[in-house]
Parts: C-alpha cells; structure tokens; sequence
C-alpha cells in the first residue's frame, strides 16, 4: 500500500512539471515565448528600435497630434468675459437754480446737506430788491433849471400833483408824479400822462435792497439731478438751468 501512494504522487508530479513547461500544451491556447514568437504575422519584417529611435518616433508623433490638440482646447476654452462698461460721465457738466428768498435758502441748504454734494455745490449771492412801491417820474434833465421847466409845461397841461426831487442821488431833480403800490395803477397814471401830451414819463419799482441765494451745481448725472429737485420741492426757485 505504501509503495501504491508513493509511485501515485510521482507520477503525479511528473505530469504537473510537464504541464508547467507547455509539453502538454496550454487549455486557453496561450503560447510561451520563444514558440510565441514563431507564430507572430509577417515575424521578418519586425524591426528593434533603440531607446534614442524611440523616443524620436513618439516626438514627431506628438508633433503631429499637437495641432489639433491645441484646436479642441480653444474649442472647449469658455468665451472670456467682457470688459465692464468705461463709467458713464455726467450728464450735466454745470446746473443753476433761480434765486431763494432767506428763508427757503435755508431749508433748501438743510436738504442738500444729505446728498453730500461737497465741492460740487455752490452758493450764490444774487442781488434783489424787494419791491414796495412804484414811482411814476420824468427823469432828470438838465438839473435844476430843466427841472423847473418841466414843472411849468405840466402846469401848462393843468397837472398840478407833482414833486421836484431833492438829496444826493441819481434820481436828484427829477420830478414825481405819484407813487403807487402796484405796478398796474403806476402804468394807468403814466397812460393818462402821455394822452395829455406829457412826454418821457417812466415808472421805477422802489424798495429795499437785499440779497437772495442761488445754487450751482458740477457734475450732475441724472438720478442727483433728480434729488436736488426733490430736495426743492415746493420752492419756486427750485428751477436748475444749464449754465457754464
């Protein structure tokens, strides 16, 4: 019995070591070098490259895809952003207001103050008269002796309301003829005048003399345009002109 094992595992191993060498063949049709070799195709026309002649093949290969490589990238590159829009310059180089009474220049600076305008914002002072009364005169013409004349002609014509202008003035010897609050009852009297032959009577508004305020502005585009007649709102003199 012992013998039966012992010549069972040799003949055993024998067939194994036969198997491993490829004498028995291979069950997936594999083959072992050098018989692998024998059954390559057209075997006589493989050619061995040396490591310097392989490694110029695959330059001039990649030389070759390098083009069209490049070209698929632009392709797959995304389109580069636009440049963002030059800042708009502004719409209104220069803006002037009418002329504000005290008061509303007061509440108009109040308001103004939260658009911070800074160096942009001026202020301007705008001779005003306050008008009060209204004079119809003949001016002055040839002082004294001229105004004496021109008494003794509206005498002549039975005008008898009149007054010879004194003081140190421009309006010295010139004579009066009324005074009048409104401007419509002063140019009635001058009419009536002329209809009785009296020639060159003018009428003169009359009153203190003050300043009032107006605003100019630099560099204004559209939207603080539009604060700065907000801020005004309800003011008469919040009307912005173009100035220079």
């Amino acid at each position: 019995m012992v013998k039966f094992v012992f010549w069972a595992l040799l003949a055993a191993n024998a067939l194994l070591f036969a198997y491993g060498r490829g004498m028995l063949g291979s069950a997936d049709g594999e083959l072992r070098e050098p018989a692998r070799l024998t059954k390559q195709l057209a075997a006589d026309k493989l050619v061995l490259l040396s490591g310097e002649q392989a490694q110029a093949l695959a330059a001039a290969a990649k030389a070759e895809d390098g083009p069209a490589e490049e070209e698929a990238e632009a392709e797959e590159a995304p389109a580069p952003a636009p440049a963002p829009p030059a800042p708009a310059t502004p719409a209104y180089a220069c803006l002037e207001t009418e002329a504000f009474a005290p008061p509303d220049a007061r509440r108009f600076e109040t308001r103004l103050a939260r658009l911070e305008l800074g160096a942009r914002q001026m202020r301007l002072a705008v001779p005003y008269q306050e008008v009060t009364s209204h004079l119809v005169y003949l001016p002055p013409n040839g002082g004294k002796e001229g105004a004496e004349r021109r008494v003794a002609e509206l005498r002549e014509r039975g005008i008898s309301d009149y007054f010879i202008m004194q003081g140190d003035s421009p309006m010295r010897w010139a004579v009066s003829l009324g005074a009048f609050k409104t401007e419509a009852s002063a140019r009635t009297l001058a009419a009536e005048l002329a209809k009785k032959g009296v020639q060159g009577v003018r009428v003169l508004p009359r009153g203190p003399q003050s300043n009032r305020f107006a605003y100019r502005f630099r560099d204004i585009d559209g939207p603080m345009r539009a604060r700065i007649l907000e801020a005004g709102r309800g003011m008469e003199a919040t009307i912005l002109h173009i100035c220079k």
